[in-house]
């Protein structure tokens, strides 16, 4: 059996770079984790273009919530996956969905051209779609590699039968990545009953504020987060024994 590869999702420029160094294979940059994760900065781009050639995937989202996007969305989309392109990035994340819940077939495959040479993942807007064997067929035609889907449930600990059909369905047509809950614990055995190749996990870890001062009169929360690297650890030996 092949190296199983892991993706990290990592939420800013030093919990990417903690995660490339403990051994993820690729990143899902991005920003706002209370969001469910939305477009770097082109300042967090830049420099990630710069310290590092590393598989590294931007998500191009505009803004959290729904994935059904007006026009001038859809043009910072495609500025920002431009802006991807012309920094180097060797792929991109993506997702569209029309009101009904199809896939937005027409404003993907113009995002897919754009990229030109880049991979274009699909991410968990997948999970929102109407039908995912037809979405599935979907984005296969229209040159899509990969679909990071937690099966149309929170947790894909809930639907391995599911990922196993899309796996099966997909005959290495394109990739099925599995992600959302995701952890050492239960990696291997969602990679053996699956037979997914590629893994996604955000390993997330708050991690509470540095200063030595802290305002008694303010109330707000500042920690922040960044990746827990035992955890990445502990998941790519637990997928090394299934290799």
């Amino acid at each position: 059996m092949s190296k199983v590869l892991l993706e990290i999702a990592a939420f800013n420029i030093e919990a990417a770079l903690n995660a490339l160094e403990t051994g993820a294979d690729r990143i899902e940059f991005c920003e706002n984790p209370m969001e469910g994760g939305t477009s770097p900065s082109y300042g967090s781009l830049l420099l990630m273009s710069q310290i590092t050639k590393q598989p590294v995937f931007p998500i191009i989202r505009p803004r959290g919530g729904d994935f059904l996007y007006t026009d001038r969305e859809f043009q910072v989309m495609q500025n920002d996956l431009m802006a991807c392109q012309q920094l180097g990035f060797k792929g991109a994340v993506i997702g569209l969905l029309n009101a009904d819940g199809s896939i937005d077939i027409k404003r993907t495959s113009t995002l897919i051209q754009a990229a030109g040479q880049m991979e274009i993942s699909f991410h968990r807007a997948f999970d929102r779609c109407q039908d995912p064997f037809l979405a599935l067929e979907q984005l296969i035609d229209i040159g899509c590699k990969r679909i990071l889907t937690s099966g149309q449930v929170p947790n894909v600990g809930n639907a391995i039968p599911m990922i196993q059909q899309l796996v099966e369905k997909a005959k290495d047509r394109i990739i099925i990545l599995p992600g959302s809950g995701v952890r050492a614990d239960n990696i291997a055995t969602i990679v053996s009953q699956t037979g997914a190749k590629e893994m996604h996990s955000s390993a997330r870890k708050a991690m509470p504020s540095k200063m030595a001062f802290n305002q008694p009169t303010m109330q707000e929360n500042m920690q922040y987060f960044d990746v827990d690297v035992d955890e990445i650890k502990a998941m790519i030996q637990a997928i090394n024994t299934t290799s």
